[in-house]
């Protein structure tokens, strides 16, 4: 009899340490998923924009039959200070200068660069408004430029074409020709590497343009993203003002909402929608940034599935322990109930005789420092 209840015993051992090990490789599947979203800074936006109040950022994909311009989305930036206003949300920062929104857009296309040394063509991405913040790439050298100056002939290159161009990797303030017109190298950028970026589109050298120089200068695509960062009070509000107020038939455009896409909730609705998430009748060209978050999304929804099979197990273990234990107890609510009391006057008595030793210590030591 002691034989068996032994071999029982070290079968519920090993069956408790295999659940302690599953959920200490669910919890590191969770932290691996977790660390890998947080570092795609275009989907982080809202985090860097605001501390204060609740944002979210929203992004808007555009097939070319939807023929946005530059009037379209100034008109939309209208209406959504209207909408704000009257709503009633104001800014909450101290800075009386703050801004509630912030806005950009961009459309992909093809340049040629000229300097006196070559000539290169390369994959172009005309922006507008404050692309760099939403798009914050890595700088080798130089500064970034923003969509709204009122000068519009700087150009961003990346490392590959500031090579072949001029020799060199700083050549941040160096002049290029695009169209025969003159642009200032505002800087050097790190083109991102791997698989991934391959297939999302930075096959190729790229360089950033403002769209002035794209539309009229280089091979114009079209404006195919426009993204804002904006108040979001209650969840939702944001994603459903823009899609309302966006100008754009459903079938010729794509909103989501960055802010929330890589969450533990909107990761398994996504689950639920397998098989079909990809599927899309819309005519749309993605940014290489969103082929990127879509890879890295279904790298977050593998993950995502063995996190819950590894969790599951430790969970379902401890289910089954404590219907054991039930069904097995020897103890009642009553029994508890004063098991707790004899703890907790246990303690107090404790604490008590602690502090009369400490008194009659103090005693004692004074008695004799009279008698010195």
């Amino acid at each position: 009899m002691k034989k068996i209840k032994l071999q029982m015993s070290r079968k519920q051992l090993i069956w408790g340490i295999t659940a302690l090990v599953s959920l200490i490789i669910g919890l590191i599947l969770a932290g691996l998923r977790i660390h890998m979203t947080d570092g795609l800074l275009t989907q982080k936006m809202a985090d860097r924009w605001s501390n204060v109040s609740k944002s979210a950022q929203i992004s808007c994909f555009f097939a070319e039959s939807a023929q946005i311009t530059e009037e379209s989305l100034q008109q939309f930036e209208y209406n959504l200070n209207k909408g704000l206003e009257e709503a009633s949300i104001v800014s909450e920062s101290e800075n009386e200068g703050a801004r509630l929104w912030a806005d950009a857009y961009s459309a992909k296309g093809t340049v040629t660069l000229e300097s006196d040394r070559a000539k290169v063509d390369v994959t172009a991405i005309g922006i507008g408004g404050d692309f760099f913040l939403f798009h914050p790439v890595t700088l080798k050298s130089g500064t970034y430029f923003s969509g709204n100056d009122l000068m519009q002939d700087h150009v961003i290159i990346d490392e590959q074409a500031a090579w072949q161009l001029f020799g060199s990797n700083d050549v941040a303030g160096q002049i290029v020709y695009i169209g025969g017109i003159p642009h200032v190298v505002a800087g050097v950028t790190k083109r991102e590497e791997g698989r991934m970026a391959d297939a999302a589109g930075l096959s190729a050298s790229i360089a950033y343009v403002s769209y002035q120089t794209l539309s009229r200068y280089g091979t114009d695509y079209g404006i195919n993203c426009y993204e804002v960062v904006m108040p979001n009070p209650v969840k939702g509000y944001a994603k459903k003002f823009v899609g309302e107020k966006i100008g754009v038939t459903e079938n010729d455009v794509e909103v989501l909402e960055n802010t929330t896409r890589f969450d533990f909730l909107n990761l398994l609705k996504q689950l639920t929608q397998f098989g079909t998430r990809s599927m899309s009748s819309k005519a749309i060209i993605y940014p290489y940034w969103e082929n990127m978050a879509r890879g890295y999304e279904d790298i977050a929804l593998l993950l995502l599935v063995f996190e819950l099979l590894f969790i599951l197990y430790p969970a379902i273990f401890t289910v089954v322990v404590i219907i054991l234990a039930w069904k097995h107890k020897k103890w009642t609510a009553g029994s508890i109930w004063n098991a707790l009391c004899n703890f907790f006057y246990n303690l107090k008595s404790g604490n008590r005789q602690k502090r009369k030793e400490k008194k009659a210590k103090k005693k004692i030591l004074k008695k004799g420092g009279e008698e010195l």
